[in-house]
């Protein structure tokens, strides 16, 4: 694939469009992080992924990458940003237009194979350039980077509460639309059966009337492993019928094998079988769905805010405190400095930090080497806390619709990172309220 045409600045006129620098406030927040962005630094490190060669070229970096962080700044989907994008000239300046345009110059689902061609190394390049911008800006000074807060959250799956009754009647189903695609004629399929069954189940199951949804449960069971097992003769000896129906029948027999409380993975959703459930002790949600999150903050509130220095994704649901000897290289390799402290919960207590940093880690109720200065400093450990809470509730966070593993890990990236240019659009609209305040008491104080 060959690299793409990077946007430059041309200065040129049209007699029949209009600039987008002369129709809009140049001392827009959005205008001044457009033009606070390293672009041709992102263009460097984005473009690596592609090569020289014949074919269409691919769509501008600068493009691409200012959508993802419009995406994530604004909390917006794919579809409402391409709506906006087009009646939106800020949007569209920062994404390297130079005169309004009326129409996409790109399909929505090119977003899609964007991110899953940069993956998750290259996305990180988004969280590095805002910490970047916010250092330029004196939002936050690199000292600021030394002294780190550091927490796990879960990043819940686009997926709905899993029960057993739920997800077996959708592997049936599931089974029987596949085999009636592929011209298999069926015994029985179980469709108004099956359906009643599982209304049964959930109206018992409410009404706390247990031996007869236990019952219901087991009928809609036996219509999984009737429609299994006649799937499976009829299909025997047919390669072709056999590796299209092994996956589907993979999770069928593991949904019904699998009983509660066994240990080891389990199927949560037959749509994202990496999802997992994670219990972090909250009382309005024992166990969420999804994916392990590590967020690391500055343990010092900077005056722009309190930025999210590093983000990784945690498939496996490891323990809190066995993530620290890949979480500490990765963070100091995003910030580019070496870190002196780190503050934790009681939960990373155990923790395997390399050792050059065993001595760096404090967690809460420690006693040991806990001088006051320190003691000081982790009251200061909760402020975490507010900025998962933004990432979550207002940067997509809170519920991920990317597909994979690889969508996981890129959406808290992106997550992050458009909170930090949030933070950064806030600093530069207080700045300029700060300006003209100035320049309003200056005026005011001259003599006539």
């Amino acid at each position: 694939m060959s690299r793409p045409r990077e946007k430059c600045e041309t200065g040129e006129q049209d007699l029949f469009r209009a600039r987008l620098d002369q129709i809009i406030n140049m001392r827009h927040e959005l205008v001044r992080l457009a033009q606070a962005i390293d672009w041709p630094v992102l263009e460097a490190r984005f473009g690596a992924v592609y090569s020289d060669g014949p074919g269409m070229p691919p769509l501008p970096t600068r493009l691409m990458a200012g959508l993802a962080i419009l995406k994530h700044t604004f909390d917006l989907s794919d579809e409402v940003l391409c709506a906006r994008w087009v009646e939106n000239p800020y949007f569209q300046y920062l994404t390297g237009e130079e005169f309004f345009r009326h129409e996409l110059p790109f399909d929505r689902s090119s977003m899609t194979r964007w991110r899953q061609r940069m993956g998750e190394e290259r996305i990180t390049i988004l969280l590095q350039e805002s910490l970047a911008v916010a250092v330029k800006s004196g939002a936050m000074k690199p000292a600021d980077t030394r002294q780190v807060i550091v927490d796990t959250t879960v990043q819940p799956k686009n997926v709905m509460f899993p029960t057993d009754a739920k997800l077996i009647q959708r592997a049936r189903e599931r089974l029987v639309r596949l085999a009636s695609k592929a011209g298999l004629g069926l015994r029985q399929t179980y469709v108004r059966v099956g359906k009643l069954s599982l209304i049964k189940h959930q109206r018992y199951a409410h009404a706390k009337q247990f031996k007869r949804a236990g019952k219901a449960l087991r009928k809609l069971k036996t219509y999984l492993g009737r429609t299994v097992r006649d799937i499976s003769r009829r299909i025997a000896g047919n390669a072709e019928l056999e590796a299209l129906f092994r996956w589907p029948l993979y999770q069928a027999s593991a949904v019904l094998q699998q009983r509660q409380r066994q240990r080891g993975r389990k199927i949560y959703s037959l749509h994202a079988h990496e999802v997992e459930c994670i219990g972090k002790g909250k009382a309005r949600a024992p166990y969420e769905f999804g994916v392990k999150v590590s967020v690391a903050t500055t343990l010092k509130r900077s005056k722009g805010g309190q930025f999210a220095l590093h983000v990784k994704a945690l498939p496996g649901n490891p323990y809190d405190g066995h993530t620290l000897k890949a979480i500490i290289p990765d963070m100091e390799k995003t910030i580019g400095s070496e870190i002196g402290r780190i503050l934790a919960d009681a939960g990373y207590r155990g923790h395997n930090a390399p050792d050059s940093h065993k001595l760096r880690v404090f967690t809460a109720a420690q006693k040991r080497r806990v001088t006051p200065a320190i003691k000081r400093q982790m009251r200061r450990r909760s402020a975490i806390e507010p900025v998962i809470g933004h990432v979550k509730a207002e940067h997509r966070m809170g519920r991920n619709y990317l597909a994979g593993e690889h969508g996981d890990a890129i959406n808290a990236i992106d997550a992050a990172a458009g909170y930090n240019f949030s933070l950064l659009l806030n600093w530069f609209r207080n700045l300029l309220c700060l300006l003209i305040a100035a320049i309003n008491c200056q005026t005011k104080s001259r003599p006539a």
